[in-house]
């Protein structure tokens, strides 16, 4: 059966840096698209970042846009999530996605049990 592992999460200050690691077990990250999202509290869980089966594809919120960004590491089986510039309003519970798709839809989803990252001063 698969996992999805999340760490990284904390408490940073407005304008500082955390990375959030999301480590997979039980079957291959390199064979499914990867996302981050969020959920703050109150309200309903949110596309972050996304990342392509193949690599080659990113999709970014425009809310993140140009300070976090999506890698995948396949030596590890982890796929990482650098956060540059935090705001207050990142304050979320970010989880980890991976799935993997045939030409009639989702074969395969896994999410990670999240990590809570407050932004305050």
């Amino acid at each position: 059966q698969g996992q999805l592992v999340e760490r990284g999460g904390g408490l940073v200050q407005p304008g500082g840096s955390l990375r959030l690691s999301c480590a997979a077990s039980g079957f291959s990250l390199a064979n499914y698209a990867v996302s981050w999202h969020r959920q703050s509290s109150g309200k309903e869980r949110e596309f972050v970042v996304g990342l392509s089966t193949s690599g080659r594809q990113t999709s970014y919120s425009d809310s993140v846009k140009g300070r976090f960004s999506i890698s995948r590491d396949s030596a590890e089986n982890t796929v990482y999530l650098q956060m540059n510039s935090l705001k207050p309003e990142d304050t979320a519970v970010y989880y980890c996605k991976a799935a993997n798709y045939s030409d009639f839809g989702p074969l395969k989803t896994y999410w990670g049990q999240g990590t809570q990252v407050t932004v305050s001063s």
